[in-house]
């Protein structure tokens, strides 16, 4: 389903928003395609270490599922599930919504909030030339 642009035929605040769990969930899916209960499980890094159960994984997705952030494909007996947004949409609806869209004060609140190694800076530098370039 990736591809599809339910962003703009959905207002923003009827999207679902994924809780940080289910963020993780998405993370593995948006890095190695769409992928079984197992397989979410054994590529799931968890940011504070603590590994949920397999079964775990499954509720959760199931759950995802109903809030419409997954969806699931059967490959006989097992659920392939993939996301319903890209990344990139996912990340632009959470701009829309905490910053009303505007990029340069989340550029700006990231910048007061952390430190960004050298090298990252140098990196947003180049992307944001590049999209000079593209317009």
């Amino acid at each position: 389903m990736l591809g599809h642009d339910p962003v703009s035929a959905t207002p923003v605040d009827d999207l679902p928003t994924p809780t940080p769990r289910e963020l993780e969930l998405l993370k593995v899916l948006w890095e190695h395609g769409p992928r079984s209960v197992s397989e979410v499980h054994r590529l799931l890094k968890p940011a504070d270490g603590r590994q949920p159960a397999p079964n775990t994984v499954q509720t959760l997705l199931r759950i995802m599922e109903t809030k419409g952030l997954v969806t699931h494909t059967a490959e006989g007996r097992t659920f392939i599930y993939a996301p319903v947004f890209s990344r990139e949409e996912t990340a632009s609806r959470f701009l829309d919504r905490v910053f009303d869209g505007a990029a340069s004060q989340l550029v700006q609140s990231l910048l007061k909030a952390e430190k960004i190694p050298p090298a990252e800076l140098e990196q947003m530098r180049r992307l944001v030339n590049e999209a000079r370039k593209k317009q």
